[in-house]
């Protein structure tokens, strides 16, 4: 594609684009060729970009570590204790049967004897 500079002026964002994707602009004063836009670094081809993709799953996979399985995820949570247990050493069947002596002992206190 061949424009003059005074009309390219107007439009260098478009003929930049152009000039990425691999089009040939060139400016012209007075009817003579006189710049060519080109872009500094060439885009790579899909077959290229599959070749570098390619060449980092291979040199990641012999990085590969096995690591936590996510079954087991809630020894990480819960510092090895069960999913069940709190913090305070209570499990949750000792809690239940605390609520249920607290709720027995409120309602001795509210019956008149």
């Amino acid at each position: 594609m061949q424009i003059s500079v005074t009309e390219a002026q107007g439009r260098l964002t478009d003929l930049v684009r152009r000039a990425e994707a691999g089009d040939a602009v060139v400016l012209t004063r007075h009817g003579q060729a006189t710049v060519k836009l080109v872009p500094v670094r060439q885009r790579p081809d899909a077959d290229a970009r599959r070749a570098v993709i390619a060449r980092m799953r291979a040199a990641a996979a012999g990085k590969r570590t096995a690591g936590a399985s996510a079954a087991r995820s809630q020894d990480f949570l819960y510092d090895g204790r069960d999913a069940g247990e709190r913090t305070d050493g209570l499990c949750t069947e000792e809690r239940r049967a605390g609520k249920a002596r607290l709720t027995e002992r409120r309602l001795r206190a509210t019956v008149p004897a």
